[in-house]
């Protein structure tokens, strides 16, 4: 049985900061179709700033806007990125990954 993970809880190696408050923390959400309006699906996949900057205003909690995404710590950036991609490959493929996976560790055990 799988479980379809729609929240994702990402730390950041570099905090954003907001006058005197700092963001951490930034909770992602499985983008719904419309929220991926004018985006190409390869450009999040192979995590294209541009593409990782417009999405993420859109699915990020606390929302981090468009000029924070573009300062932001390019290792976060990436983190992020991974995890927006991860929300858009189907549950068999998913699945099927992590099957291959668990047969190359037993393999090398």
């Amino acid at each position: 049985m799988s479980v379809t993970i729609t929240h994702k809880k990402v730390t950041l190696d570099q905090a954003i900061s907001r006058g005197k408050e700092s963001v951490t923390e930034v909770t992602l959400r499985k983008p719904k179709a419309g929220e991926l309006r004018g985006l190409s699906l390869s450009d999040l996949l192979n995590l294209d700033v541009n593409a990782i900057s417009t999405v993420l205003p859109r699915i990020s909690s606390p929302m981090i806007t468009k000029d924070e995404v573009l300062n932001m710590d390019p290792a976060d950036l990436v983190q992020i990125g991974g995890e927006i991609s991860n929300f858009l490959v189907p549950k068999k493929l998913q699945l099927d990954s992590q099957s291959e996976s668990d047969s190359q560790a037993s393999l090398s055990a």
